[in-house]
């Protein structure tokens, strides 16, 4: 049996924390590493998976507005890598890019309900403050942007799966379709799709 360890990469998004530290707020990124690969969602506006992977601690592949913070080990699993790319597409069905909310469905909700289902334990509550702290000041929404900073590494994992799919003209119109159908805008697009795999682009070896 495997006893393979998870740990939650967490990454500082310092172009957002300059406008909330003073509300004693840190903004974060964070991702779930497992048998030397790391997956992490963010949105995007098409409704399809909007999990990705990237190499374990590499921030350079989500981009220039995110930097590494520090790596917890939150447990073990007995799953086997086969097991966890298939509970990973599994969630792909609800955390589609398109359903993305900074508030209420971001990537630290996904990093959580990840580690639940590996090991039995959540995500430290200070990850992800800024969600739990919105419940309480109810204007906060309002005063932050709709969507998350979308990775880089998922965005063009995004491009080559909507390509290589023959799906991009089909996908462009199911989301033209939902924001013209979405009126609230504290609300995600939800229109149903077929299609919930996972974005394959980044399956980056680990560097060494």
């Amino acid at each position: 049996m495997a006893n393979e360890p998870i740990i939650l990469n967490v990454y500082d998004m310092y172009w957002i924390n300059e406008f909330t530290s003073s509300l004693g707020i840190g903004v974060f990124h964070s991702g779930i590493e497992i048998y030397g690969r790391e997956f992490a969602y963010g949105g995007h506006p098409y409704p399809f998976s909007g999990i990705f992977e990237i190499s374990p601690s590499d921030a350079t592949e989500l981009g220039e507005t995110f930097k590494f913070k520090e790596a917890i080990v939150l447990g073990s699993t007995d799953f086997t890598e086969e097991d966890v790319e298939r509970i990973v597409e599994e969630m792909g069905k609800e955390y589609k890019g398109n359903a993305y909310h900074l508030m209420h469905k971001n990537c630290n909700h996904f990093s959580s309900a990840l580690s639940e289902i590996l090991c039995g334990r959540e995500i430290p509550r200070w990850v992800n403050r800024l969600a739990y702290f919105s419940s309480c000041v109810p204007f906060l929404q309002s005063c932050l942007p709709k969507e998350w900073l979308t990775p880089a590494a998922l965005q063009s994992s995004v491009s080559q799966e909507l390509h290589a799919g023959g799906e991009l003209e089909e996908a462009e119109d199911a989301a033209a379709m939902a924001s013209l159908a979405s009126m609230s805008p504290c609300s995600p697009s939800s229109s149903p799709s077929p299609s919930s795999s996972l974005p394959r682009h980044s399956r980056h070896q680990p560097r060494r």
